[in-house]
């Protein structure tokens, strides 16, 4: 077998293969005689049919088997020669396959790109200020407060206002008829918080329980419901009931009723602890963010169009189980969102592909030992029971996933080493 390679691009590998005549002519004799074994032709016995025969009724096909056989059998050897990462599967352009001839065919396949020149010292990035203010600590007290509400009935009649909760029956009608997948029995708006649309809480905000109040609202091109979008939609609210949020007091007693804490001074001491490790966190992830974007801005490497496609899959599946969560009957992306999910995902990819090679030339290996500190990790951060998680990231597509998180984790402590990071308000 004869190999010749050349990169028609950066991500696109060409072989050309040629295969003896010899070992042609051994397989095509295979196949015949294998043929003559089982075909079953009017005027001779099974197996007694001369091979010209053969050839005149079945000869196109048995040369079709025979060329694909021949290129299924020597492709793996001949692309692992060549010292390349496939990442896609291969593309074939067979030669007509004859008696006694060599045979030969071209391959493509896409591979990731050889990297020469990699830079990754002396990225720029600049570091969050960390400072736990008043307002943040505040905020932090009120969403406690809140998660330790009660829920009392409104006893003196008066119309809603901002800070009520309201239960509701709710139909929407376009052009006097219903859209019965919108509508909703006994549901719970809270206004000021965004829990309905900002239109229909204007024009509920001042009505009573017992009234049926009718909102006119222009729906957005972009909503995911097709008989909604670019609608003039009729929303029909019957207001059942009205309630409003009682919030205990922010003292000792409250801090009691919250865990092991004295007084009101240790929970906001704790909390500003939680606040500064939260900060901290994000002020990391920002600079590696930002050390990343800066890596790919630095080396413009070109990407296998098909490692881009099956990212961008991921990531519009993942979009639509968010979009399918938050109750949207979305079964495709807008053309814009798809368009900058495909944006993203190239830059994916090249950031995949650069850090690969990072770790790489800094031989950077993942072990059991890196896996049981990963692990130990994902049980701080979660709270889940370590021996489960070992468990659990015995599956060999979770526990690539965590490698890969490691390896990540390690190259970017590289990265950000060599770095200039700047501490910015």
């Amino acid at each position: 077998m004869q190999v010749s390679a050349q990169r028609i691009s950066p991500v696109l590998l060409e072989l050309d293969v040629e295969i003896a005549a010899d070992r042609v002519q051994s397989e095509l004799d295979k196949a015949y005689t294998q043929l003559a074994k089982r075909a079953k032709i009017r005027g001779f016995r099974p197996g007694r049919a001369p091979r010209k025969v053969l050839s005149q009724m079945f000869g196109s096909s048995v040369r079709a088997d025979v060329a694909k056989r021949l290129v299924d059998e020597t492709y793996p050897n001949a692309v692992s020669k060549q010292s390349v990462q496939t990442v896609s599967q291969p593309t074939f352009e067979p030669a007509k396959l004859l008696e006694n001839k060599p045979f030969s065919y071209k391959a493509r396949v896409e591979v990731v790109p050889e990297i020469k020149d990699l830079k990754f010292e002396g990225l720029v990035a600049k570091r969050p200020k960390i400072d736990v203010d008043e307002e943040t600590l505040k905020a932090k007290l009120e969403e406690l407060r809140r998660q330790n509400s009660t829920l009392e009935p409104v006893k003196k009649a008066r119309g809603i206002k901002q800070g009520d909760v309201a239960t509701i029956d709710l139909m929407v009608l376009v052009d006097g008829t219903e859209i019965a997948e919108a509508a909703a029995k006994n549901f719970q708006a809270e206004f000021g918080n965004n829990s309905i649309l900002t239109e229909l809480e204007a024009g509920l905000l001042g009505s009573k329980p017992g009234e049926t109040v009718d909102v006119q609202i222009k729906m957005p091109d972009t909503h995911p419901n097709p008989k909604l979008k670019g609608q003039d939609a009729t929303f029909r609210v019957k207001i059942n009931e009205l309630k409003m949020r009682q919030l205990p007091a922010l003292d000792d007693e409250f801090a009691k009723d919250l865990g092991d804490y004295d007084t009101l001074a240790e929970l906001e001491k704790e909390l500003r602890e939680e606040i500064e490790k939260e900060l901290k966190n994000d002020a990391e992830n920002k600079v590696a963010e930002q050390l990343v974007a800066e890596l790919v801005k630095a080396n413009p490497i070109d990407v296998p169009p098909s490692l881009v496609q099956r990212q961008a899959q991921i990531s519009e599946r993942e979009l639509l189980g968010q979009a399918r969560q938050a109750g949207q009957a979305m079964r495709t992306l807008p053309a814009e969102l798809k368009a900058q999910v495909l944006q993203d995902s190239e830059m994916k990819v090249r950031a995949g592909l650069l850090m690969a090679e990072i770790a790489k030339q800094n031989s950077i290996k993942i072990g059991d030992p890196e896996i049981e500190e990963g692990l130990k990790e994902l049980a701080d951060q979660s709270g889940k029971n370590i021996a489960k998680l070992r468990v659990e990231y015995r599956d060999a597509a979770k526990r690539e996933m965590l490698v890969g998180m490691i390896l990540e984790n390690k190259v970017l402590d590289i990265i950000e080493s060599k770095a200039k990071i700047e501490d910015h308000e």
